[in-house]
């Protein structure tokens, strides 16, 4: 699946364009219950002659009151569509929790440097790791332009020395260098912070 923004998603589905939020629902249902300036009286005076003459909804927002005029099926295609806009919001959600998305959220930018600092982890939990970064890397990183890794350690380690295109190969080959790594190297109280400098030091890099 490709990485869209919440926004584009919502086009691409047609969530916008087909109406389904509450005032463009009620819009299309009935008329707002409306109030006018009386000068005689000097204050808004609401309307009567649709009291009772029509079902009526009151906003909780601003109080605002609608009579609504649809007939039944009109309504019952609106629950409809709302039904399969829920569902689409579900999978939506599902989608951006699942797999390497639940752990690094969605990477929407083009360039990107991955910077690992695995401290002092076990093996197990260094392993876990790298489970997790392979999976980024398959799954979301194929999908951008340019990427690098550095490892934070006492001598700083690149995957390569500037972001490199983004294609089957070069994310082959970034998997297999992750999984060459020691599991140990000798850390410094800085490491973190200079692979992160590093990582900014090329102009490329967006995140």
């Amino acid at each position: 699946q490709s990485l869209v923004s919440s926004s584009t998603w919502l086009q691409r589905y047609g969530l916008k364009r087909n109406k389904l939020s509450l005032s463009q629902i009620l819009s299309q249902v009935g008329f707002q219950h409306k109030k006018d300036y009386v000068t005689t009286l000097g204050k808004p005076v609401a309307s009567r002659y649709a009291d009772g003459l029509f079902p009526q909804y009151k906003r909780a927002q601003d109080g605002s009151v609608y009579n609504l005029t649809a007939k039944k099926e009109l309504i019952l295609h609106f629950v409809d569509c709302l039904i399969g806009a829920i569902e689409l919001y579900q999978q939506r959600m599902e989608w951006l929790t699942s797999e390497s998305r639940q752990i690094f959220g969605v990477i929407q930018e083009q360039c990107i440097v991955i910077v690992l600092d695995f401290g002092t982890a076990a093996p197990t939990e260094f392993d876990l790791c790298r489970e997790a970064l392979s999976m980024v890397l398959v799954e979301q990183v194929i999908q951008i332009s340019r990427f690098n890794l550095i490892r934070a350690a006492q001598d700083l380690m690149k995957w390569q020395q500037k972001c490199t295109p983004v294609s089957e190969h070069t994310v082959k080959s970034a998997v297999t260098w992750l999984w060459k790594l020691d599991h140990m190297t000798a850390v410094s109280h800085a490491s973190s912070a200079e692979a992160l400098l590093e990582a900014m030091g090329d102009e490329a890099v967006s995140s």
